[in-house]
């Protein structure tokens, strides 16, 4: 049996130029952190040639081929597990329409978990290029390629994101201190709106062809630097300007991203106190990311007490194994 431990994440400025159709022309650039919110791969060996498959459903087939869950199909399929396996995924949060990378984590932990299973070592990269592979060339979703890197590696990273398919990872400097500062002004919200990514990102793409647009998303590549400078020096009301104009330039990318009920929600945290925020992952719903000093956090807290929170930290540590156990074979 394999267990596999995935973390999920949270950008903060640059997000959508990691999709191909801007990266390929202009560099990409987002920074973007590791969250102690999991996803997990479970994948263990069975006595007959059967695949059992649990998530929110349950799947029981003779051939990968006839699996309905792509995700796992796909990773099958890559990794050569063909047969004799029961695989469960497990989730921190409801995976759908979070805003927080959990698809790309989940595709990651299984990529994990079925190479451990076969006692193949693969590094954070691989797992990576692999799930970026299933997600955007093999299933076509309209989705860039932070959340595969953020999930792989953990912790806080800015990702540069070049033409043909060329990702560089650079580790974020923050003294601990720091860090743990830093950390502790962030608050996530649950929106009560679930949504699927795919149209807006669609839309988003596809505005990419707009120069007013493509200048829009240059304008968030460009906040990078000025961020991760801000987040080095620990100055949280630098990064919450620079969050607050990355959200304001990223609603001009496509129809949907902010709906009035959001712009209200964010509307009462800035009232009481809060410095910035923005929608997580694509837009439209999910959870709604806040920077807010300390000492306005329990303002906050009331303004938005019809919400439900989501307590985080930053995590450091990528995907991993947790649990290995090779000592039963029936093959």
């Amino acid at each position: 049996m394999i267990i596999v431990k995935t973390p999920l994440r949270i950008s903060f400025v640059g997000g959508g130029s990691d999709m191909r159709s801007f990266y390929n022309k202009h560099q990409g650039e987002v920074i973007c952190t590791a969250i102690d919110k999991f996803v997990y791969a479970i994948v263990k060996e069975r006595f007959d040639d059967m695949i059992y498959i649990n998530y929110s459903r349950k799947e029981c087939v003779g051939h990968v081929s006839e699996i309905e869950h792509d995700l796992v199909r796909e990773a099958m399929k890559l990794t050569g597990v063909e047969k004799g396996v029961e695989i469960t995924t497990l989730a921190d949060i409801p995976s759908s329409g979070s805003g927080l990378g959990s698809s790309s984590s989940i595709t990651v932990a299984l990529l994990h978990a079925l190479y451990a299973f076969q006692n193949e070592l693969v590094t954070a990269e691989q797992l990576a290029r692999d799930a970026c592979h299933i997600e955007i060339d093999i299933l076509g979703k309209p989705i860039g390629r932070q959340d595969q890197y953020a999930a792989a590696y953990g912790g806080v990273n800015r990702f540069r994101f070049l033409a043909g398919d060329l990702t560089e990872r650079l580790p974020q400097k923050m003294d601990p201190a720091v860090l743990r500062k830093f950390s502790a002004s962030l608050l996530l919200y649950f929106t009560g709106i679930t949504r699927s990514a795919d149209e807006i990102l669609t839309r988003q793409q596809q505005g990419l062809n707009q120069s007013e647009k493509l200048e829009s998303m240059k304008k968030m590549v460009e906040l990078v630097e000025p961020f991760a400078q801000a987040m080095e020096q620990g100055d949280i009301h630098t990064c919450g300007l620079l969050l607050d104009r990355n959200w304001c330039l990223k609603q001009q990318m496509a129809a949907g991203i902010s709906n009035d009920q959001i712009d209200e929600m964010y509307a009462k945290a800035k009232n009481a106190g809060a410095l910035a925020g923005k929608i997580a992952g694509a837009g439209g719903g999910g959870f709604l990311l806040l920077i807010v000093p300390r000492e306005n956090q329990n303002a906050v807290f009331e303004a938005l007490k019809e919400y439900r929170e989501l307590p985080f930290m930053m995590e450091k540590s990528g995907s991993k194994v947790i649990f290995e156990d090779h000592s039963y074979s029936s093959k």
